[in-house]
């Protein structure tokens, strides 16, 4: 059997786990209903609450179909879908498929297809490598939260110091990935300015809902300014990577 990126029995098993966490949704979601009323509340204000709530999870779900989208033409639905359905993410997802393809000799932008075997390399990156937060969590999380906790009371100005910095370093790690082929432009390849480019194009639309946010009031804008942002991103890839040839 010719094995394919998009292949039935994967949608098979991809689709078992987003059923399952599909599941766990409604489980909570019935849960959370009987203890509203419970406690005594309202109906009315159950319903409100249960619409609104569906209403701004689009917001989040449109990032989501839209980085399935961005990776399928690579890794194929099944696995973009799943991944982006339990803890994924497609600032992490990219760098890690790309990763494992440079490590077996590919180049993430020139890939037009997959074996099998690297495939399966792709995925176990791409989950296993997410796993270890999930497992680092419970070990060191409450330590970790502690001892910020302790510094804040000890010094408030340098607890929001330490947490402004473990949030920058993560930012410099995708930063890195963004800029790391900025210095083909030396050879004469400008390919290197797409990434940069793309990313200054979302930071500019992230700032536009911003000021929507602020200035017109927006509030609106709060839950849809990252898929916007994404979609103006990736769009504007098209016409920057035509520029620059």
């Amino acid at each position: 059997m010719e094995f394919a990126v998009n292949h039935p029995i994967l949608f098979l098993l991809s689709g078992i786990i987003v059923a399952i966490v599909l599941a766990q949704s409604v489980y909570f979601l019935v849960k959370a209903w009987r203890r509203g009323k419970e406690i005594g509340m309202p109906m009315d204000k159950l319903k409100r609450i249960v619409l609104s709530t569906a209403v701004f999870t689009i917001a989040p779900a449109t990032a989501i179909v839209i980085s399935v989208i961005s990776l399928s033409k690579k890794l194929g639905i099944p696995l973009p879908w799943m991944r982006l359905s339990v803890v994924g993410a497609i600032t992490y997802e990219t760098p890690a498929a790309a990763n494992a393809l440079s490590a077996m000799g590919l180049e993430w932008a020139k890939v037009t297809s997959l074996t099998a075997t690297q495939y399966v390399t792709v995925a176990a990156v791409m989950t296993l490598g997410i796993m270890t937060g999930i497992w680092l969590v419970p070990l060191v999380g409450k330590k970790l939260i502690g001892g910020m906790i302790n510094l804040e009371k000890r010094d408030k100005k340098w607890g929001e110091i330490f947490s402004a910095s473990l949030f920058l370093g993560m930012i410099s790690a995708f930063l890195g990935y963004v800029f790391c082929d900025v210095s083909s432009v030396f050879h004469g390849d400008l390919s290197g300015l797409v990434a940069p480019l793309v990313m200054f194009v979302s930071a500019a639309m992230m700032g536009v809902c911003a000021l929507a946010l602020k200035k017109l009031g927006w509030r609106w804008m709060n839950d849809y300014a990252l898929p916007i942002s994404l979609l103006v991103g990736m769009v504007s890839a098209i016409p920057i990577t035509a520029w620059l040839g």
